[in-house]
């Protein structure tokens, strides 16, 4: 089957590809279609369905691999596939190798990173809940994507952006007299929530609790929790919280508080250093040499130069 991203402007388009989300437009008959977002292991692309049944509504559903066919278009000079006729592919004949993006590093070698900054603890309270989280979520937190969405939205992007971020924050913890065990706990646990607000056997969306609760209340409640089932009474556990509670540096992003520990500022920095470097480098990756990107939304709007 052909990759998304080997497709080009006027080819005709055949194969399976995942749903990863879908939205309903009108247009300006007062028509109503589906935009849809598709992907496989290569790349994601814009999709519309101009023409929609209520059959296609059935089957077109974020999480469903769907067989389409249709015209690749170029719309604003971006790729879009304008799809002529759709029909579902049974779960039970679907590979879900071909539409999941595999991580930049091996898992193993991603792993044997994470126990290395585990063992690197001596702060016996950091250390018992970290071993707490571990078990709870053993055989999750080496899988999960970081995002359903704009950042490390792959196979294992959770230990891939963990990781990332301790080892910046290792460095600058020996530059900064910060606590270290404190900042690299709270980097190791910061996104264990999206564990519970994330979903899906291929494609992850946010569940009920998810999106009434959200990710980093989901964390800080769970902390309080295992202090408590972990008989801890030293102050470490409210500090973990705030940091998790205050990751996402203003009130504006969802964070309820701010940062008002040293090591919950150096949470939030070294957090929004890696996701918008991240999401600026794949803008990139998608750019020929000499030109600038399309918007990238999540750095508002702005357009980045991919140099030669």
């Amino acid at each position: 089957m052909k990759m998304l991203c080997e497709y080009v402007d006027g080819e005709h388009i055949s194969g399976q590809f995942l749903v990863s989300s879908v939205s309903k437009g009108t247009n300006a008959q007062g028509s109503q279609y589906l935009n849809i977002d598709l992907r496989d292991a290569s790349t994601n692309m814009n999709a519309k369905k101009w023409e929609v049944s209520s059959k296609d509504e059935e089957i077109v559903v974020a999480g469903n691999v769907i067989h389409i066919e249709g015209e690749v278009l170029k719309y604003k000079e971006t790729l879009q596939i304008k799809i002529l006729s759709v029909r579902e592919v049974p779960f039970d004949e679907v590979d879900p190798t071909k539409f999941l993006k595999q991580p930049p590093i091996p898992k193993e070698e991603l792993i044997k990173k994470f126990y290395g900054f585990v063992e690197g603890i001596k702060d016996q309270d950091c250390r018992k809940l970290l071993d707490y989280f571990i078990e709870k979520y053993k055989g999750q937190i080496f899988d999960y994507p970081a995002a359903s969405s704009i950042h490390h939205e792959y196979m294992s992007g959770l230990l891939v952006h963990c990781t990332t971020m301790a080892e910046i924050a290792e460095k600058l913890c020996s530059i900064y007299p910060v606590n270290k065990d404190l900042v690299i706990t709270s980097v190791l646990l910061h996104d264990f929530g999206k564990i519970t607000e994330l979903e899906g056997p291929i494609v992850y969306k946010y569940s009920i609790k998810g999106k009434l609760i959200g990710h980093i209340s989901i964390m800080a409640a769970e902390i309080e929790n295992a202090a408590k089932e972990l008989g801890l009474t030293s102050e470490t556990p409210l500090l973990l919280q705030h940091a998790i509670l205050s990751h996402h540096g203003q009130l504006e992003y969802g964070s309820p508080v701010l940062p008002e520990t040293a090591e919950a500022l150096m949470l939030s920095l070294v957090d929004n250093l890696d996701s918008k470097m991240v999401i600026t480098l794949k803008a990139l990756e998608e750019t020929k040499e000499g030109e600038f990107t399309n918007k990238v939304y999540p750095l508002d709007g702005r357009t980045f130069y991919k140099h030669k």
